[in-house]
C-alpha cells in the first residue's frame, strides 16, 4: 500500500468514510477550495488527500492576496515550488503519478475552471453540461454520456462560474440569475443559478475546435459535398445575403464561420454577436459584442443598437451571428440599402419557417408595419437560405439550400437548389447525399458579374440525378 493511500485511509475529518473514498477514486474529482483564513487540515502531517490539498491551497491562495499576479507565466512554477515545500515539511512521499494527479488538480482549481478542466481539454467533448453540482454530462459524437466529473457543492459550481464571467465583465447572482458568456477560446457559455435553477447552478458550455474548422473539415465529415462548397463560395464572393436557418445544435455558427471565411480578404467586415464566436483569419475585420444591463438595469446595447451603429462604420460585410427579436428589421433595412453580402443565422426548422420567425422578429421591433410590407422587405433583401439539420444518428448536414425568388401575391416564393436525401440507416448511421434539384438559381447573374462561372453539372444539369 502506497503512503498515499495510507495518508487517504486516515483523518477522515467531518465526512464519512465512503465519501472520502469516491472522492479518492476518481481521479477527475475537484474538491471544494475554503478560504485561505479558514485552515481546515489537520497538523503534525496526517490528514486526507482532501486536506492536503486544502493545505497547498490555502499557503497559495496567500501568496496570490500579497499581490503576485494569478496571470504571470511564473505562477505555476510558485505552485509548484509551495507544492513540494508543502510535502517536504509534512514528510510525505508521493509517486510520480500521483504527486503530478495532485499538482495538476490544485493547478486547476487555482488557475483554470477545476473540475472542468480536462472536459475542457478533450477534443472528442463537444458539449458539457453542468446539472447541478454532481450531474454533469458530455456530448461525443452527437451523444450524451454522463461524465464521471463531480463538484462538491453549489458554491464550488459558483466559484468556477465567476472565474469564467468576471473577465468580461459580466455578472451573474439571485438579481441577475442566467448569464450568456465565452471562454478565452472562444466556447459559447450559458448559466442559470438558483433560484431559477432548482437543481443548482446549471452551466451549458459550446466548445469550439481549437482550430477552426474548415469547408474541407465540412466535406470530410459529409455535411457539405464539393459541389455546394463551391457554390457557397461563389455566392459569398458575388455577395449574396444569405441566412443559415436551423435547430439549436445543428451547427449554424460553425457554418456561418466557414462561409465567412469565403469573404474576400480586401473588405472590412464588422461582426456583431451576443457573445464573441466567430473566428475569421481576415486582416480587417471589426468585431461587437453586446453588453447586458448594469446592476441598475441601465447601460445595455442590444444586437439592434449594434446593427445600427454598425452602419456608420462603412462596413462592406455586416455578419450578425444570430437575429432574434427586432434587430432582424434593422439587418433587412441594411441588406436593402447598399449593404450586400451581408451573412447571419436565425432558429427554424425549415426554410419556410425562417420566413414566417423573419416576420415575427421584425414585429418584435415595436413598429406598426404591415405584414405584406415585411415580406416585400424578406424578399427583396434575402438572397438565400441554407438549411442546416442536426439528424438523429447526431450527425450535422446542410438539407436544403433554397432561393428567395420574389413575391406572387401575398406570398414569398422560393425554389429548393439543393436538397438531402435519406436512403436508409445503417449501423445506426443516417445514409444519403445532398443533391442538386436540376434548377438553375435567378441570382446567377449576380454571380457571374463577379466573375465567377459555375459549370451547369454543380446544378444537376445536363447530368442525372442518380
Amino acid at each position: 500500500m502506497s503512503l498515499l493511500r495510507r495518508i487517504e485511509r486516515g483523518g477522515q475529518g467531518p465526512e464519512k468514510p465512503e465519501q472520502t473514498s469516491s472522492k479518492l477514486t476518481d481521479p477527475n474529482r475537484r474538491t471544494k477550495v475554503p478560504k485561505a483564513s479558514t485552515p481546515t487540515a489537520p497538523e503534525g502531517g496526517g490528514g486526507s488527500y482532501h486536506d492536503l490539498k486544502v493545505r497547498v491551497q490555502n499557503k497559495l491562495m496567500a501568496e496570490l492576496d500579497a499581490g503576485l499576479d494569478p496571470h504571470a507565466p511564473e505562477v505555476r512554477t510558485t505552485i509548484e515550488e509551495l507544492f513540494t515545500a508543502i510535502l517536504a515539511e509534512e514528510s510525505i512521499v508521493l509517486g510520480r503519478a500521483e504527486r503530478q494527479r495532485l499538482f495538476e488538480a490544485i493547478v486547476a482549481e487555482i488557475l483554470g475552471f477545476g473540475p472542468l478542466e480536462p472536459l475542457l481539454a478533450d477534443d472528442s467533448v463537444t458539449e458539457i453540461m453542468v446539472n447541478g453540482p454532481k450531474n454533469v454530462y458530455v456530448e461525443r459524437k452527437g451523444n450524451l454520456l454522463r461524465s464521471n466529473v463531480t463538484f462538491e457543492d453549489d458554491d464550488h459550481v459558483l466559484r468556477v462560474l465567476d472565474r469564467i464571467v468576471a473577465p468580461l465583465g459580466r455578472r451573474i447572482d439571485e438579481s441577475s440569475p442566467t448569464v450568456d458568456a465565452r471562454l478565452p477560446d472562444g466556447s459559447r457559455v450559458n448559466a442559470v443559478i438558483r433560484p431559477i435553477a432548482l437543481c443548482g447552478p446549471t452551466i451549458t458550455i459550446r466548445k469550439f475546435s481549437k482550430k477552426p474548422l474548415t469547408v474541407e473539415d465540412l466535406i470530410r465529415f459529409g455535411s457539405i459535398t464539393p459541389e455546394i462548397a463551391e457554390f457557397l463560395r461563389a455566392c459569398v464572393i458575388g455577395k449574396l445575403n444569405i441566412i443559415v436557418s436551423g435547430g439549436t445544435g445543428s451547427g449554424k455558427t460553425t457554418l456561418l464561420n466557414v462561409l465567412s471565411g469565403f469573404i474576400p480578404n480586401d473588405e472590412r467586415i464588422v461582426t456583431i454577436e451576443n457573445a464573441a464566436e466567430l473566428q475569421l483569419r481576415q486582416e480587417h475585420v471589426v468585431t461587437l459584442e453586446s453588453r447586458p444591463p448594469n446592476i441598475e438595469g441601465r447601460g445595455a446595447i442590444t444586437i439592434q443598437d449594434l446593427v445600427v451603429n454598425s452602419l456608420r462604420m462603412r462596413p462592406d460585410r455586416i455578419v450578425v451571428g444570430e437575429c432574434r427579436s427586432g434587430e432582424a428589421l434593422d439587418m433587412l433595412q441594411a441588406m436593402n440599402t447598399g449593404h450586400e453580402g451581408s451573412l447571419t443565422t436565425a432558429h427554424s426548422n425549415s426554410p419556410r419557417d425562417t420566413l414566417s420567425r423573419l416576420e415575427v422578429m421584425c414585429l418584435m421591433a415595436g413598429m406598426d408595419l404591415p405584414v405584406r410590407a415585411i415580406r416585400e422587405q424578406v424578399a427583396s433583401a434575402i438572397d438565400m437560405i441554407v438549411h442546416q439539420e442536426r439528424l438523429r444518428d447526431g450527425s450535422r448536414r446542410i438539407v436544403k439550400v433554397t432561393e428567395i425568388q420574389g413575391m406572387e401575391g401575398d406570398i414569398i416564393t422560393m425554389s429548393d437548389i439543393f436538397e438531402f436525401e435519406q436512403t436508409g440507416i445503417e449501423a445506426g448511421k443516417v445514409i444519403g447525399r445532398i443533391r442538386p434539384t436540376g434548377l438553375r438559381p435567378k441570382f446567377i447573374e449576380k454571380i457571374e458579374d463577379a466573375g465567377i462561372h459555375l459549370p451547369p453539372s454543380v446544378f444537376g444539369i445536363g447530368m442525372s440525378r442518380y
